[in-house]
């Protein structure tokens, strides 16, 4: 009978991604059939500690956030939770082997978000460390399946993919971050004063990052690497939208890439990707 409970958990994992982003969603829909559930899995449970310091304004953070903590380290002890979210990411956790050390970062971050943060370099490197690089290698176990040399050949650009992909984010929420919940990662910018200077020099980051990720996409096994491929163009093509309007106007607007356009980007990189030409 736990079989069943079990597919109510894949369930509920993929919901939860299909839910809360339409890139993801698609993108993992394009990588081989038997790696779906498992990135599905990593992604509700990411979803769930979001939900908790992004949303859940009016409950006891905190105390919530710490709840999760204890019922994931209990769930992967145990094999199994009474949380489907929790029950799916367990069973990837202890049958990939994903290192519990990437669990306690990605929840330390998540933890720096429940304050006010004035970010140093450092402590904005440790946030990106803990809230999106590691998130990437915990896909990485899975799409190495236990290949340790493999693993390791593509660790850097899996962790440059996380980055890139959390930095854009940071652009395109700045204006929620910053208005609705306080928020200020970019270190040494005074987003009061925010301009197209500060916004360059982010850029400029983002984008040496995605060129030494895009190495490693075309390194990646074929099983995965055709929806890698598609997450990264999307989120390439919001970074140039971005790229092309103003610091005051990524202050005052949320930038977005239309549903209708994800589908022709969707089409286009399967063409790259038959041609090989990634």
């Amino acid at each position: 009978m736990k079989e069943r409970f079990d597919i109510l958990s894949a369930t509920c994992s993929r919901e939860t991604t299909k839910l809360y982003s339409t890139s993801f969603s698609l993108g993992i829909y394009f990588l081989n059939k038997e790696l779906r559930a498992p990135i599905y899995a990593i992604y509700g449970f990411v979803r769930l500690a979001d939900e908790i310091v992004d949303s859940f304004h009016d409950y006891p953070k905190s105390v919530m956030l710490q709840e999760l903590k204890n019922d994931c380290f209990m769930a992967i002890e145990r094999g199994i939770s009474i949380n489907p979210v929790l029950n799916s990411f367990q069973q990837v956790v202890n049958q990939y082997h994903i290192g519990h050390e990437l669990i306690s970062l990605f929840l330390k971050s998540m933890e720096m978000d429940l304050e006010e943060q004035s970010y140093t370099p450092e402590t904005y490197e440790e946030y990106i460390l803990g809230s999106a690089q590691v998130v990437g290698l915990m896909c990485l176990h899975v799409f190495t399946n236990g290949d340790a040399n493999e693993f390791a050949r593509l660790r850097l650009p899996a962790m440059k993919l996380g980055s890139a992909f959390q930095k854009v984010n940071f652009l395109r929420d700045v204006n929620a971050d910053y208005q609705e919940l306080s928020r200020t990662y970019f270190p040494d910018v005074n987003l009061s004063s925010f301009s197209d200077a500060d916004k360059r020099a982010i850029e400029q980051e983002i984008h040496q990052e995605f060129n030494e990720a895009l190495n490693g996409i075309r390194e990646l096994p074929r099983s995965c690497r055709k929806g890698v491929y598609l997450a990264y163009v999307y989120y390439l093509k919001l970074f140039r939208k971005i790229g092309k309007v103003p610091a005051e106007k990524v202050l005052s607007e949320r930038i977005r890439v239309s549903n209708g356009h994800k589908f022709w980007l969707m089409f286009d990189s399967l063409v790259r990707y038959k041609l090989n030409v990634l």
